[in-house]
């Protein structure tokens, strides 16, 4: 029997095998913990009174909005909507910008929606691990309630270790984050099983008639409620920010084969249980388990909230450094962790912020209940903002009919503001907290995409022509010395600061000379074969432009070894890159407001090292510094 017809069909179900167990550990962990709390949540505080009639209701309003937020908008639309196959809030902004980029006021309103619903993001990378970890932690009330005063110690030592950790990279323990997913997953079956198998007419809460009789018959309690069954689908933009790591099938297996039965299954389980029990309302999750399950119950809780919280903190890296490429950011360390998987990233600076709000949230709120109030609010803002910008990209993007388009997003949209609405409730009991931090964020994004913009205006103002300087230059030239001198220029066809100070100072030119600048682009990636141009400008002198995607690194000695030898004369070790460290001074007059101005020149000051950014080589560098008003 010939078997090798078979060995690609089979190595390709082995990958797809492990890119499926993978994507259980990196893209469900947040929405697989919310068992964890969102139907303790629905119950709490006593707006919803735990009633046979309200429970079936909530069962119901739980299953349909999995069903329709995450199988139908995210799992069959969302990732339809891939750039180039990455996801995520900044891949879709870019698709939707770019779909638009001929009508500039679209253009502008949807920049400043997409990078709204960035900055929130980081609020949301703030309450996830707070949350997940809290709501793990408090099983301890369930099953100890003696011990309630470790709950706070024992919470900010797990989160101190997550963060400690993370210089170290995930490379070596993300391999465990599928395994104790899955064992999760099971967990959650489990569990859930035996309720529901002890009552199983409390799977009659399927049928959606029941979510529509709890609105009915009770307005007002229904829509409370819902601002806590969103809930059960956070961690939802996660299936869509880790397209690219994953791919759609691996997303889509994972989801309809594990993810999705095991919380129906659990929240039904629980549903069950309060059906007999209605006393188990203050945590149904931790109820659920046997005596003798009970400390392996709250030990794997517990490493699930971690994996949820690493996943977060991993996503804010990642959207960090696509930020920083695209001019959203100013430049930040970043730190490889492994020399394998480019995309294992470290960030100190956001590593540590992120720590040191979540320490504040917890110390805040101190209990999970109380967070859930602001959990919700970042989590909706997110997903009517991902509508949004989807119904832009199929009209303009992918040239579908106005009413295609809108059929394909309307209901969605009227879905996350129904839930946003619910959510606002809270807003004066915890849900502004995320806001406070995406404003915060979206105020330094805004200042310093501005600021950027003033800074070019200026130096493009003083700025003289390449070509004619050169031209002048060569009439009399100065003196040569031997070696390549590339300078680095923010815009093309203009002279670069550095030169003019290393003719003035120097009084030299060297042999060969590159004006360098580096372009990013609102696409992941740019094949190796359209990263550079080169135009001869005159007598051994090249303009020179690197393309990048915002998920490609910018190494610029790479980029240019991608040139032939006999184009560019680029021997390393002859190879000086000279830069300009601009100085940016406040004024008052046009511009932004002296307070943000001020506030620009300090992130300019601050931001990480442009040498280090684009990975020149550090003996290799020469650096003259010039002061530039705004």
């Amino acid at each position: 029997m010939n078997t090798s017809a078979h060995a690609p069909a089979s190595k390709s179900a082995t990958a797809t095998a492990g890119l499926t167990l993978g994507a259980l550990g990196v893209v469900y962990g947040d929405i697989g913990t919310s068992p964890l709390y969102a139907l303790k949540e629905v119950f709490h505080g006593g707006h919803v009174p735990v009633t046979p009639d309200n429970i079936l209701g909530v069962l119901s309003l739980i299953f349909w909005t999995i069903t329709v937020v995450v199988s139908l908008k995210y799992v069959l639309l969302i990732l339809r909507a891939d750039n180039n196959g990455e996801g995520g809030l900044i891949a879709m902004l870019a698709l939707a910008t770019t779909a638009v980029k001929d009508k500039p006021g679209l253009h502008r309103v949807l920049m400043i929606v997409g990078l709204f619903g960035t900055a929130i993001f980081y609020g949301d990378g703030v309450i996830t691990p707070a949350m997940t970890v809290l709501g793990a932690v408090e099983g301890i009330d369930v099953y100890a309630p003696e011990y309630h005063h470790t709950i706070m110690p024992l919470t900010l030592l797990v989160l101190t270790g997550l963060f400690a950790v993370q210089r170290f990279g995930t490379a070596g323990i993300g391999k465990f984050f599928g395994p104790v997913m899955l064992a999760w997953f099971a967990a959650l079956t489990a569990l859930g099983l035996p309720y529901i198998a002890g009552n199983p007419g409390v799977l009659v809460a399927l049928n959606p008639l029941y979510a529509l009789e709890f609105f009915q018959h009770q307005p007002l309690v229904a829509f409370i409620a819902l601002g806590a069954v969103v809930l059960v689908v956070t961690g939802g933009e996660a299936l869509y920010a880790d397209l690219g790591h994953f791919g759609k099938k691996p997303i889509r297996l994972a989801w309809y084969g594990v993810v999705m039965p095991a919380l129906v299954i659990n929240y039904f389980g629980q549903g069950a249980m309060l059906l007999a029990e209605p006393e188990a309302a203050t945590n149904p999750f931790f109820h659920l388990a046997p005596a003798w399950a009970e400390v392996p119950l709250f030990l794997l809780a517990t490493a699930a909230a971690i994996v949820a919280s690493q996943a977060l903190i991993t996503a804010a890296f990642s959207v960090t450094k696509q930020a920083v490429q695209l001019g959203i950011l100013p430049r930040m360390a970043i730190i490889h962790t492994s020399e394998r998987d480019t995309g294992q990233i470290y960030v100190p600076f956001v590593n540590w912020g992120l720590y040191v709000l979540i320490v504040l949230a917890v110390a805040l709120f101190k209990n999970a209940s109380s967070l859930a109030g602001a959990y919700g609010i970042a989590v909706t803002i997110d997903m009517t903002i991902t509508t949004v910008m989807t119904f832009f990209v199929i009209r303009y993007g992918w040239h579908y009919p106005l009413a295609v388009a809108l059929a394909a997003t309307t209901f969605f949209f009227a879905i996350d503001v129904t839930f946003l609405a619910s959510n606002l409730l809270k807003l004066f009991a915890g849900g502004w907290f995320p806001l406070v931090i995406g404003g915060g964020m979206f105020v330094l994004m805004l200042t310093w995409m501005q600021g950027r913009r003033l800074l070019r205006a200026k130096l493009r103002e003083d700025a003289l022509n390449l070509r004619e300087f050169l031209e002048a230059v060569f009439i009399c030239p100065p003196a040569r010395v031997e070696g390549t001198a590339i300078f680095l220029t923010a815009e093309p066809g203009l002279v670069p600061v550095a030169l003019l100070h290393n003719l003035k100072h120097n009084k030299v030119l060297h042999t060969h000379n590159l004006f360098l600048t580096v372009r990013s682009h609102e696409v992941p990636y740019i094949p190796s074969a359209e990263r550079v141009e080169v135009e001869p400008l005159g007598p051994d002198c090249w303009q020179v432009v690197l393309h990048f995607g915002f998920m490609n690194e910018p190494n610029v000695p790479a980029a240019l070894r991608l040139v032939p030898e006999h184009d560019l004369p680029l021997d390393e070790m002859q190879t000086s890159y000279f830069l300009s460290r601009d100085s940016v001074m406040p004024t008052v007059g046009e511009g932004m407001a002296m307070w943000r101005e001020k506030l620009f020149a300090s992130m300019h000051r601050n931001a990480a090292d442009m040498a280090d950014f684009l990975s020149l080589p550090s003996n290799r560098i020469v650096e003259l510094g010039a002061k530039v008003e705004i």
